[in-house]
């Protein structure tokens, strides 16, 4: 019997993943090390809904992720937004990858107004979305980061500095403001089950963030994972699997294809 796939993504697209895997005949199982929920404080709640109501008078709006479009508008739908605020027709919404811009999609924002990565790209971070939008920032300009918060919520969240410092650098200014809270998920006693088992049967760890590594390892603090295997979509993510013990790593890009084939020819070796 094949080893399973351990996809360790925040629920919503843990699930979303497992079922494709499946369709594809890969036996795959969802042990989510990432919990989202909405912004809980006050003052970050306030924030986010500023950011709603001003949203048409950014040049662009870039969402970290498909947690960051679906919060964002989860009590203000897109069309609604841009019906209020016509002219917001001129900011652009940018995604870092494809599932950033299928949940923008979900949203009601049309195709032709997001910019992101080709499907082809190496990958899907912030370094291939600037290669992409940076024409568009010119001294003056303020882009609109929407990202998440680590629990708890710290004011106008976490991550992205990087590009942040991209945009200042062409002259144009940010804002951030946090749509969701990341936090370490509570093990039940049958997923710490799962997760031991899982690090040493051959199963394969589909490792999508380093924060979901660090969360594992918090969670299970006496267990080895020597024999364990991974599958990563990001150098970054393979540095922190390597240094929590993981002792096979391999990497590949983000699409779905690429990882499914990945995890193909893991189970055949």
């Amino acid at each position: 019997m094949a080893a399973r796939a351990i996809v360790t993504r925040p629920a919503r697209e843990a699930a979303q993943w497992v079922a494709r895997l499946q369709e594809r005949g890969i036996a795959a199982c969802a042990l989510p090390l990432i919990a989202i929920t909405a912004v809980s404080d006050p003052l970050l709640r306030a924030a986010l809904q500023r950011a709603r109501e001003r949203f048409a008078s950014y040049r662009a709006v870039m969402f970290v992720s498909g947690n960051a479009a679906q919060y964002f508008f989860e009590s203000n739908q897109a069309q609604a937004l841009i019906q209020k605020a016509p002219q917001a027709i001129n900011t652009r919404v940018w995604a870092p990858g494809p599932g950033t811009v299928a949940a923008l999609r979900q949203a009601g924002i049309p195709e032709q107004r997001i910019d992101a990565p080709r499907a082809d790209a190496a990958q899907f971070d912030s370094e291939a979305l600037w290669q992409v939008v940076a024409p568009q920032i010119v001294p003056g300009q303020r882009v609109l980061i929407v990202r998440g918060t680590n629990a708890p919520g710290a004011d106008g969240g976490n991550g992205r500095e990087w590009l942040a410092q991209r945009i200042a650098a062409a002259g144009g200014a940010v804002d951030f403001v946090a749509a969701y809270e990341r936090g370490a998920p509570r093990l039940d006693a049958a997923q710490q089950a799962l997760a031991r088992s899982a690090a040493t049967d051959g199963s394969i760890w589909l490792l999508s963030s380093s924060e979901a590594i660090a969360h594992l390892a918090t969670a299970l603090p006496d267990q080895h994972w020597s024999d364990a295997r991974a599958l990563v979509t990001h150098p970054r993510i393979a540095q922190a699997a390597r240094a929590a013990g993981f002792g096979q790593v391999t990497e590949c890009r983000p699409a779905f294809n690429e990882v499914a084939a990945s995890i193909e020819w893991l189970h055949e070796h």
